[in-house]
């Protein structure tokens, strides 16, 4: 079987992430691999190293670029369809949004046997103006239309395709996302070495943040949080690792704030890194507005930290309020300072919600499990063609 699989870029993402371990894992099971990218830029990092030595066909396609341009939107589309045509996969899998919908299209309009899309977050979401919202609602309905099947990373994914009707609940399934948990294991890091480099000492109560300097990823709200988390407890110290377009707005907010002193950017990391980091933090603070399934809220848990997460998407899914951290309602910044505040003055709970995040997540994000679940997903779709 010969499977292809479209994302429109290979920055370090939860989508990437979980895309090119798909890759891997279905290269080392024998079948025939293609990944097709848009051009990877920007300040976020990039997967296409490991995609070029994964042992599979990679392809990076021009034309594929995020931002809609009609112009090259129409000529990616066709693009796509010639390859399909040529080298006639069997499945054809698509992610992220603006691939999602091209190379559907493109995948219907060369007759690919089975095209499956995933979803890792809805592309119409509550960030976006009304008729944005409107627009991408539209095209993956008609996207859905050209699927055999729509894989989501949260159960949430599922309720809101089926809300704002783009798919029928019974073509759609959900398979949460991978990780490469051997490497989040406790043990195998340094905490004190790392808190070492960041200059934090024994005594004080490490909050972390891993995302993108990024609106969309909550640091407007987590600002505020912050600076009054740290007026109630004077042993806060903060770290933030990731880059991205906004880091020169928030870096003059921490100053403005009186944080900059209290906080440590990290700046972009390698993603073999990210489980050292986490090793060193109390605390993981996710304040993002907009979620598929949150990966960094797992790797935390991983590597036994508890999380404060805005009860959003696919959150719920991962973490269970008061059994691994604490769950927020979208935009209570008090009830978040309170919850930070309050695990950062309680260690056994904090060991025991680490505790147990790490049991509920061993198992259900192991990435060959994922792979596993693809596997059967494609076998299932082809038996039944073939029928």
């Amino acid at each position: 079987m010969h499977i292809c699989h479209v994302i429109t870029r290979l920055i370090l993402g939860g989508a990437q992430e979980n895309t090119v371990l798909t890759c891997e894992g279905l290269q080392q099971r024998g079948y025939e691999v293609t990944l097709i990218s848009g051009p990877t830029r920007g300040p976020e990092g990039s997967l296409v190293e490991r995609a070029r030595n994964g042992g599979y066909r990679f392809l990076e396609l021009p034309e594929l670029v995020r931002a809609v341009n009609p112009w090259l939107d129409a000529r990616a589309r066709r693009v796509l369809r010639m390859e399909f045509h040529d080298r006639k996969p069997d499945v054809v899998h698509t992610h992220s949004s603006k691939a999602g919908i091209l190379a559907r299209f493109a995948a219907h309009d060369a007759r690919v046997p089975i095209i499956v899309h995933t979803i890792h977050g809805m592309s119409f979401n509550r960030t976006q103006p009304w008729f944005v919202r409107k627009v991408f609602t539209i095209a993956e309905r008609a996207a859905a239309r050209r699927s055999h099947a729509i894989v989501t990373v949260a159960d949430a994914m599922i309720d809101q395709s089926v809300t704002a009707g783009v798919c029928e609940a019974r073509r759609m399934t959900t398979i949460y996302s991978g990780m490469e948990i051997e490497h989040f294991t406790p043990t195998r890091h340094d905490r004190d070495g790392i808190r070492r480099e960041w200059g934090i000492g024994d005594d004080e109560i490490v909050v972390g943040t891993v995302a993108r300097l990024f609106r969309k990823k909550g640091y407007e709200q987590l600002l505020p949080i912050m600076a009054e988390a740290a007026q109630r407890e004077p042993r806060l110290r903060f770290v933030w690792v990731g880059d991205g377009a906004q880091r020169a707005d928030y870096e003059r907010e921490l100053l403005r704030l009186q944080l900059r002193d209290k906080t440590t950017l990290t700046g972009l990391i390698p993603p073999e890194r990210v489980p050292a980091v986490l090793a060193g933090m109390d605390i993981v603070a996710h304040t993002s507005q907009w979620e598929g399934l949150p990966r960094v809220v797992v790797q935390a848990l991983l590597m036994r930290v508890p999380a404060v997460a805005f009860a959003i998407d696919g959150t719920p899914e991962v973490l269970a309020d008061r059994e691994a951290g604490r769950l927020i309602e979208l935009g209570d910044t008090a009830a978040f300072v309170d919850a930070l505040v309050e695990l950062a003055g309680d260690a056994d709970a904090r060991t025991r919600m680490g505790a147990a995040g790490r049991r509920h997540c061993l198992d259900r994000f192991d990435w060959r499990v994922m792979v596993d679940q693809l596997e059967a997903l494609y076998g299932r779709l082809s038996a039944a063609r073939n029928a």
